[in-house]
């Protein structure tokens, strides 16, 4: 089995995308919303973090974080997010059946997927590039016309900062995807 090696690089900036188990489609449900933003706010207490930016699509989510001088250790963050969600979100989501029995003996819940995928961010490019990427991604997944239209994420937050316009992003018209709002 491949060992996977994640860039660890003290008070860096990192782009992050976690997923739902089984692409279970509830990130957008703002019962959801309140719970994984309170426990995000309850870890940045213990092990802070600065929140740079974030979309919630309905199986997955996307963000962009920078640790403080000196740490590395997002994948603690992430394991205490995962883990206090699933706690507190586990009776308001439906389980599959026949539970994988790794993940009975992980004693994993049946909400997120195990791992969550990360990029070290390299420079102000780099950054600006996946904010955008972020910011944009509702559009590229069919889910809106224009990215304004979105309202889970902190576009609307980098607007009101005056860090974009309200028109910024492309638009997608109805003609443009046949698939859209699938």
């Amino acid at each position: 089995m491949p060992q996977y090696r994640r860039v660890r690089i003290p008070g860096s900036t990192y782009f992050f995308t976690v997923v739902t188990y089984q692409r279970q489609p509830f990130l957008t449900d703002l019962r959801f919303q309140k719970i994984l933003a309170a426990v995000i706010q309850e870890v940045q207490k213990t092990h802070p973090f600065i929140l740079d930016a974030w979309v919630y699509l309905p199986d997955h989510l996307h963000c962009l974080w920078t640790l403080p001088e000196g740490d590395s250790d997002f994948s603690k963050r992430w394991g205490l997010i995962k883990a206090r969600f699933s706690k507190q979100a586990k009776e308001l989501i439906s389980h599959p059946a026949n539970g994988a029995s790794s993940r009975l003996r992980r004693r994993e819940s049946h909400i997120w997927q195990r791992r969550f995928w990360e990029h070290a961010i390299r420079d102000d490019d780099d950054f600006r590039h996946h904010v955008n990427y972020i910011h944009d991604n509702p559009v590229k997944h069919g889910l809106v016309r224009r990215v304004r239209d979105w309202p889970h994420s902190s576009f609307h937050h980098s607007v009101a900062q005056g860090l974009y316009d309200l028109d910024w992003g492309r638009s997608v018209s109805w003609a443009d995807s046949t698939t859209f709002g699938e």
